[in-house]
């Protein structure tokens, strides 16, 4: 039964999610230390120290610090397991089977439950200003009406593992048909545990652990706009294999069936499970197969669409986009980062004009947006008002001290204006938050190198930084040596230049870009008579 157990959490597809996303690795990590700590408290439970436990656990034995430890690990890894002490108390119960009375066993695990406090308390301050839902959208009453159902849609989803998504969309409303036999539903298999609960406890221990560890994601407390969400059954799950594979063992007993039997049936529905998996993962491809998945499965899904939209706005598929965009704005015309992205693209089609109301609407939807502070700056970059955008780059950043682009933008503007140390501050700066973004070396490097204003030239560090482009290529670019040769002739070292360019030109012939080798070969000649390149800001 164990064997079997293990087998279900390690292939149920409804466990895909938690493994296959990279984002909820955490999940992994965080169940990995609670069993940690599970097994380090059964050994401490079956420990003389553990049977005779302390009211202050001044007795307690290393595997109890050590538990607590693990715990600890846990919920700093994700903090979904704060439950986990309600399922040591379950354990004891079965098959520890220790002594009573409860309470001390209740009172044996208060540092437990301090780290439960705590950890709830932290969560709740972390998340409370932007991911926890107000009951003004989402009332008490839906609250209600979800958790009771999202029992038993997890419940359905373990027995029958299709149609799983990404994301399921908490609806503005429940029927309360759904409500009534999903509670029908859990009552009736609430009424058979109790009813079996003295001879069969381990049907009561996997129910409540179900039932428990759900109870922090369950969405009384709604974070974010899901209904369920595959990767929270992925520890309360156990629960479940526990009691139903247990109660399995026992009714082939009870019907004297063999163990081939129960051998080919278990088999058969690990195969299932299995296969189940395998089509599963095929989905978590790329964005495009996922969010494309969960609309095919779902309704009225719109975070799939504004995923699936910025997906195709990655592959360059601007109309594609649109249209999901506008499919979100359908639904839910509040979404202010549709607007954002809408102005992205139009921007990038050359139309800041319509741009700039979609820009101007996403940050009056939310003001404290940095993205959409950045892409009102953007399109009044692209609208020649260089001072508004300025204002927008510089709000964007004080909103987020870790976001490089505000600073970056505005380094590209001042250097429009002539103000070249200023520019450089704001590249220097937008560096030092991202050091390895390609693309923005290159930029500063080639500044660096080849400004017109000698206020925004510095050919040591323009040299540094292209060297650091190259180790980041890690294969010869075209673009990367043009700019190592830029970095070399500015420092002087023209024969250095030569070669650079020299080898840029034969890779960018090589690759078809005739336009590109003919502007190296430009700069090339500047090199052989020992001369730097110089480029304009405007013309840049």
């Amino acid at each position: 039964p164990s064997a079997m157990i293990a087998a279900l959490f390690a292939w149920h597809p409804l466990h895909v999610e938690s493994v296959a996303w990279i984002s909820e690795r955490k999940d992994v990590l965080s169940t990995f230390f609670a069993l940690l700590a599970l097994l380090s408290y059964i050994r401490h439970a079956k420990s003389a120290s553990g049977h005779a436990s302390s009211l202050v656990t001044r007795h307690a034995s290393h595997f109890y610090w050590l538990a607590l430890i693990f715990f600890a690990f846990s919920l700093m890894s994700k903090p979904m397991l704060v439950t986990l002490p309600f399922v040591m108390l379950l354990l004891d119960y079965w098959p520890l089977q220790r002594p009573r009375p409860v309470w001390r066993l209740v009172v044996e695990k208060w540092p437990f439950f301090l780290f439960t406090v705590i950890s709830c308390g932290v969560t709740v301050l972390a998340q409370r200003t932007e991911a926890m839902a107000t009951l003004v959208k989402f009332p008490l009453s839906l609250r209600l009406e979800n958790a009771v159902t999202a029992y038993a849609d997890y419940l359905l989803k373990t027995a029958w593992p299709v149609h799983l998504a990404v994301f399921y969309p908490l609806p503005k409303q429940i029927s309360w048909l759904a409500v009534a036999v999903a509670a029908t539903v859990l009552l009736a298999i609430s009424a058979v545990v109790w009813t079996a609960a003295r001879r069969r406890p381990y049907l009561a221990v996997g129910w409540l652990w179900y039932l428990g560890t759900l109870v922090p994601v369950i969405g009384l407390v709604q974070v974010g706009d899901q209904a369920l969400a595959d990767r929270y059954a992925y520890f309360p799950l156990i629960g479940i294999f526990l009691a139903v594979t247990l109660a399995a063992r026992d009714c082939a007993r009870h019907f004297r069936l063999s163990n081939n039997l129960l051998g080919v049936f278990a088999g058969l529905v690990l195969a299932g499970c299995l296969a189940l998996t395998e089509q599963q993962l095929r989905y978590w491809r790329d964005s495009e197969t996922l969010f494309t998945h969960a609309l095919a499965v779902t309704k009225d899904n719109v975070p799939a669409h504004l995923n699936l939209g910025a997906a195709f706005q990655e592959q360059n598929r601007p109309a594609q986009a649109l249209a999901e965009y506008r499919e979100v704005l359908r639904l839910d015309p509040s979404r202010h980062e549709v607007y954002n992205n809408i102005g992205r693209i139009l921007n990038d089609q050359g139309r800041p004009a319509e741009a700039l109301d979609y820009c101007r609407t996403a940050v009056a939807l939310h003001p404290k947006s940095p993205l959409s502070h950045n892409g009102l700056g953007l399109v009044l970059e692209e609208l020649g008002r260089w001072d508004e955008a300025l204002s927008q780059f510089a709000e964007a950043a004080r909103l987020d001290a870790g976001y490089s682009s505000p600073h970056f933008q505005a380094g590209k503007i001042l250097l429009k204006l002539g103000r070249g140390a200023e520019a450089l501050s704001q590249f220097r700066e937008a560096l030092r938050i991202e050091p390895d973004n390609f693309p923005m070396l290159i930029y500063v490097a080639r500044v660096l190198a080849s400004a017109e204003n000698p206020q925004a030239r510095n050919g040591t560090e323009a040299l540094a930084l292209a060297q650091r482009a190259v180790h980041l290529a890690g294969t010869p670019q075209p673009v990367v040596l043009d700019t190592l040769a830029m970095a070399w002739a500015e420092t002087g070292r023209f024969d250095e230049a030569t070669q650079a360019a020299e080898q840029a030109i034969n890779l960018a012939l090589a690759n078809g870009a005739k336009d590109d080798a003919a502007d190296m070969r430009q700069r090339l000649e500047l090199y052989q008579k020992h001369q730097p390149a110089r480029k304009s800001s405007q013309a840049r």
